[in-house]
C-alpha cells in the first residue's frame, strides 16, 4: 500500500461513513488508514482447537466445543425469565444461558442440530454454564475462512453502546486489508536476514489475523523492533547532526583555576565514576561541537563537584558560566557550597533570585557584562533580556524536567555560538527509559558514592509501632540530631490531608514538649515567606524536627539530620520514596529512614516497601518503579511523545529496544544524512514518519 492510501481519511473505508468515522476519531483517535492499521490487538482469543466438556477447567477462559443442543426452557427468576439450554457432547452435559434476546433464540434454535459455541464458563455446584455464547451451526462455521486467533482490540463504553464492537473493528481491519494486498518495506535487507524477520505485508497480516501463535510472535517481534528502530534512529540522528551543525566553544586547555582548586581546595579525593564523568566532559569541551549532556547521579553522589570543575575549565578558556536551579531554597545553597569552595582561588560567584535586591541587582548586571563575575547561580531569573554575559561558555541546569525547552532555549541565545549545556538530575532514570527521552543527550552516570558516606538504613513499621518510633525519635534528638517527618499530600483530599498533617503535628507536640524541643512545620497552605523561614530555623538548627507535607524541595542540604520518618509511606510513589530517604545521610553519622504503613497494603505497596528496605540503589529502585508504573507515569506526561508507542512496551521488550538501538547506532555511525545507496529505503521511511522538523529539535 502507498503512502498516498495510507493517509486516506477513515469515512473513506467501506462500512465506516461519517458517523462511525466521528466515533473513531474522538474514541479511538483513529483519523486515517494508517491510524487503523496501527490500531493493534491487546490480546487474542485461540480458536484453534475444539475443547470436550469433561476437559473443561474453572478458568476464567474463553472456550470453544462442538456438540449439539438437547432440550430449551425458561426458568423464572425474581425479575423477569432467564432462557436455559441443554448441551452436549460425547462426553459430558452442560447449559447455555441468556438473561434476554429470547425471543430469536427460540425461533433460530435446532435441536439436535451439531453446533459450535464460544464464550466463558461459568462453574457453580459442580458444572459449568457458558452465558450468552457465540454459536453458530457446524456447516456456517465450516464454510467461512477460519482464523484461529481471533483479535480483541481496545474499546470504550461509548464505542460499545454505539453498536462499533469488536467484530466490527475485525471486519473494517479484514477488508482494508485486503484493499492494500502488500506493503512497502521499511527495513533494509542485512536487517531483515541478520534477525530473521517477517516482511512488513506477512507482519501486518499476521498480527491482525494470525495464522499461527508462531507467526503471530514474529509478527509482533518485527513490529516492535521496527518502531525502536525508527525512535532510536531519530534520537541518535538528532545527536550526530547536533554535534556536526552546531558549534560550540572549543576549551582548549585546563589550566590555572582548575589545578589550583584540584590540588590546593577539594576537601576530599574524587570518585572513580567522578573521575570518569570528568573525563568524558573534557572530551566534549574540547571537541568543536556543543555538548548536550545528562549528568546522572543519585542524591550525595556527588554531582556538584563535578559541575564545578566543569565551570572551572570554562574560566580557564576565558569564558563564563552560570547554575540554573528550580527553586530559591535550591539556589542560594549552591550559591553558599559553590562560593566557599571558589573563594580560595579568586573564582567570582554571584547569586541572582526573584528576591535580589535592585541596587544589588544593578552592580550585578553590570559586573556580569564586564567580566568580572566567573559563575552566576540563580533561578529562573538568568534567563530574563536583563541578564547579558560578556562570554557564557557553560550552563549548568539543575532537575532538567522542572525547566521548559523554551526557558533552555533562551539560555542559547546569550552568546552568539550556544553555550555548554550540562543538565544535572538526582532522579534516577532506569537505562531503557534513559535510551529513549534523552536519546539525544549524552549521558554520564556517577555511580557510587563518595567514601566516608554511610549508607542510610531503611525500615518498615506498621501504625501500630508508633510509640517505638517516638522513642528512636527522641534518643536521636538527645544525641543533638535532627529529624523529618513527612506526610503526604494528595490534590484531590487537600483538606483530609491538611487534617493528617496537622493531627500529627498535634501528637508531636505532645510527645515533644517545648521548651525542651523546638518543631517547625511547613505545609503547601502556608505562605512562601512563612515557609523559607520556617525551613530556615531548621536548617539553622534552632528546631530539631521538621513536620511537613511532602513540599520538602529536592535538594535542601541539612548535614545534621539524621533521621526521616515518612507517615503513610504506602501514599507515596518509589521515587519520592527514594528522593525523600535522600534528604538525610548528608553528614558523617549513620542515618536512618522509616516507613511507617496501615495494616492493608496492596501488593504493589508490599513491593515499594520490600525494595525502599532492601536497596539504596537509586537505578534499581527506578527499575522496579518503572515496572509497576509504566513510562508514561513515570515521566509526566510531557515526555509522552516518544513514548506514544503503538505495539511495542518500553519495560517488557527492553531487549528488543536494546538491538534495534544498536542497529541504529550502525547506520548512524556510517551514514549520519542516510545519503548511502543502501539507506535510501531507510531514508524515505524516515521522513515520512517525522515529517514536521524544528529549530526545538536542537534546543533539548
Amino acid at each position: 500500500m502507498d503512502t498516498k492510501t495510507l493517509l486516506t481519511p477513515i469515512e473513506y473505508l467501506k462500512g465506516v461513513g461519517p458517523g462511525r468515522a466521528d466515533l473513531l476519531k474522538t474514541e479511538l483517535g483513529i483519523h486515517k488508514f494508517q491510524d487503523l492499521l496501527q490500531f493493534f490487538p491487546f490480546r487474542y482469543i485461540d480458536k484453534s482447537r475444539f475443547y470436550k466438556i469433561s476437559e473443561l477447567q474453572d478458568s476464567s477462559a474463553e472456550v470453544q466445543i462442538l456438540g449439539k443442543i438437547t432440550n430449551v426452557h425458561t426458568v423464572p427468576m425474581k425479575r423477569g425469565k432467564r432462557l436455559v439450554a441443554e448441551f452436549e457432547d460425547d462426553t459430558g452435559a452442560m447449559e447455555l444461558v441468556w438473561f434476554r434476546g429470547h425471543k430469536w433464540i427460540l425461533e433460530n434454535l435446532k435441536i439436535n442440530a451439531p453446533y459450535v459455541i464460544f464464550g466463558k464458563l461459568n462453574y457453580f455446584n459442580g458444572s459449568f454454564s457458558m452465558p450468552h455464547p457465540e454459536i453458530e451451526e457446524l456447516e456456517k462455521a465450516k464454510t467461512k475462512a477460519q482464523i484461529k486467533l481471533q483479535p480483541v482490540y481496545p474499546s470504550t463504553e461509548k464505542l460499545s453502546k454505539r453498536g462499533i464492537s469488536n467484530r466490527v473493528i475485525s471486519t473494517l481491519m479484514l477488508s482494508l486489508l485486503e484493499q492494500s494486498k502488500t506493503f512497502q518495506e521499511t527495513l533494509p535487507n542485512n536487517v531483515m536476514s541478520d534477525l530473521k524477520l517477517l516482511s512488513k505485508t506477512e507482519a501486518m497480516q499476521n498480527v491482525h489475523f494470525p495464522q499461527s501463535a508462531e507467526l503471530l510472535g514474529k509478527a509482533q517481534f518485527r513490529l516492535k523492533f521496527e518502531e525502536f528502530f525508527y525512535i532510536q534512529l531519530q534520537l541518535l540522528r538528532k545527536n550526530a547532526i547536533h554535534k556536526i551543525k552546531i558549534k560550540g566553544f572549543t576549551f582548549k586547555q585546563v589550566g590555572d583555576y582548575f589545578n589550583s582548586f584540584y590540588n590546593s581546595v577539594l576537601p576530599f579525593e574524587l570518585t572513580g565514576a567522578q573521575k570518569r564523568v570528568l573525563k568524558e566532559i573534557r572530551k566534549d569541551l574540547g571537541s568543536n561541537a556543543q555538548m548536550n549532556r545528562l549528568l546522572q547521579g543519585d542524591v550525595g553522589s556527588g554531582k556538584t563537584i563535578v559541575a564545578l570543575m566543569t565551570m572551572l575549565m570554562a574560566i580557564d578558556n576565558g569564558f563564563q558560566a552560570c547554575l540554573m536551579a528550580p527553586t530559591e531554597i535550591l539556589a542560594t545553597q549552591h550559591y553558599e557550597g559553590l562560593s566557599e569552595l571558589c573563594e580560595p582561588i579568586g573564582v567570582e560567584v554571584e547569586l541572582l533570585t526573584g528576591s535580589t535586591k535592585k541596587k544589588d541587582r544593578k552592580i550585578l548586571h553590570e559586573r556580569l557584562r564586564n567580566g568580572e563575575l566567573h559563575i552566576l547561580i540563580g533561578t529562573h531569573a538568568l534567563i530574563e533580556d536583563t541578564v547579558q554575559f560578556k562570554n557564557l561558555g557553560l550552563a549548568v541546569i539543575d532537575e532538567q524536567h522542572r525547566f521548559g525547552v523554551a526557558q533552555r532555549a533562551k539560555l542559547w541565545k546569550k552568546n552568539s555560538l550556544p553555550p555548554h549545556v550540562l543538565v544535572m538530575t538526582a532522579t534516577p532514570i532506569p537505562r531503557t527509559l534513559a535510551m529513549s527521552l534523552y536519546g539525544d543527550l549524552d549521558v554520564s552516570v556517577i555511580d557510587e558514592l563518595p567514601p566516608g558516606r554511610k549508607a542510610i538504613k531503611t525500615v518498615h513499621r506498621y501504625d501500630s509501632n508508633r510509640l517505638k518510633v517516638f522513642k528512636f525519635i527522641k534518643d536521636e534528638v538527645d544525641k543533638g540530631r535532627q529529624v523529618y517527618v513527612v506526610y503526604p499530600l494528595i490534590e484531590e483530599s487537600a483538606n483530609f490531608d491538611y487534617k493528617d498533617l496537622m493531627d500529627g503535628y498535634a501528637s508531636i507536640e505532645r510527645e515533644f514538649p517545648k521548651p525542651t524541643y523546638q518543631i517547625s512545620i511547613v505545609h503547601g497552605k502556608m505562605k512562601p515567606e512563612d515557609k523559607a523561614y520556617e525551613m530556615d530555623r531548621f536548617v539553622k538548627g534552632k528546631t530539631q524536627i521538621m513536620v511537613a507535607t511532602t513540599v520538602i524541595e529536592v535538594g535542601v542540604n541539612v548535614p545534621n539530620a539524621s533521621l526521616m520518618i515518612i507517615e503513610s509511606a504506602e501514599r507515596f510513589g518509589l521515587s519520592q520514596l527514594h528522593q525523600l530517604r535522600g534528604r538525610v545521610g548528608r553528614g558523617a553519622e549513620q542515618s536512618y529512614c522509616v516507613l511507617i504503613t496501615g495494616k492493608k497494603l496492596s501488593s504493589d505497596g508490599k513491593t515499594r516497601m520490600e525494595t525502599m528496605t532492601a536497596t539504596n540503589d537509586g537505578f534499581e529502585i527506578a527499575e522496579v518503579d518503572l515496572k509497576l508504573r509504566g513510562p508514561g507515569n513515570l515521566m509526566g506526561t510531557q515526555q509522552s511523545g516518544v513514548l506514544d508507542l503503538k505495539i511495542a512496551d518500553l519495560v517488557k521488550d527492553n531487549q528488543i529496544l536494546k538491538t534495534a538501538r544498536s542497529y541504529a547506532h550502525h547506520v548512524i555511525n556510517a551514514d549520519p544524512n542516510l545519503q548511502m545507496e543502501e539507506h535510501q529505503m531507510i531514508n524515505l521511511t524516515y521522513r515520512v514518519l517525522f515529517k514536521d522538523k524544528t529549530i526545538w529539535n536542537y534546543i533539548s
